[in-house]
């Protein structure tokens, strides 16, 4: 089944153009468009998109506002924010407002339509600089006891761990260590359970602070 998709954003030529490159990719239905975020919020919920993907610095309500009311209101509706901008305040403020990923608009239509797979499922997505930031911003908290593992990572879901920290996507990670793409799609999910998180930017975090990377 596609991945429905709204796309936000407040430049009409950016919207036509991106709706026409997605559209033309099997794995995406594109079922509208939205020039602001509070346009955005009132069109997921009658269009009930799986994913809105959103831009951040947009008139009338801004992207991250949007992200929050649709978390709190459409919380089945996953934002995924595609921006020019990487400054940390932007990163950390679409996350916490409950973003599944952060991609800049240089990304290629491969990795966008990944990433927009990738969202539907409830996985952080995050651009490679963008992982960076959220490391290095972990590395700089007070250090906690970290809680062990019950049941240790092997060599090569180590190998995935730290692959996944740097914003690789499956298909990344899969040519780079020549493995099958199923088989570290299985790999991932079994770190996911050993590290006792939900995705694949909690992993990033729990991996920093066991010290794995």
């Amino acid at each position: 089944m596609s991945v429905r998709v709204l796309i936000v954003d407040d430049q009409a030529l950016f919207r036509e153009a991106l709706a026409t490159l997605l559209e033309v990719q099997p794995e995406i239905d594109v079922v509208g468009e939205a020039a602001n975020g509070q346009e955005a919020v009132r069109r997921c919920a009658e269009l009930r998109p799986d994913v809105a993907l959103m831009d951040l610095r947009m008139p009338v309500l801004d992207g991250i506002a949007a992200t929050a009311r649709l978390r709190a209101e459409q919380p089945d509706v996953r934002v995924l924010a595609l921006t020019t901008f990487d400054d940390d305040e932007d990163v950390f403020a679409a996350l916490r407002a409950g973003a599944v990923g952060y991609l800049l608009k240089d990304v290629s239509s491969t990795r966008l339509v990944e990433a927009l797979v990738a969202a539907q499922r409830g996985e952080s997505v995050l651009q490679p600089s963008v992982a960076a930031k959220l490391v290095a911003r972990v590395a700089r908290l007070p250090a906690e006891a970290p809680r062990p593992l019950a049941t240790p990572l092997s060599e090569r879901e180590l190998e995935v761990v730290r692959l996944l920290a740097g914003g690789r996507s499956n298909r990344e990670i899969a040519k780079t260590l020549f493995l099958a793409e199923g088989t570290v799609k299985n790999l991932v999910t079994s770190v996911l359970s050993k590290l006792q998180v939900r995705d694949r930017t909690q992993a990033a975090l729990r991996a920093k602070e066991l010290g794995l990377f």
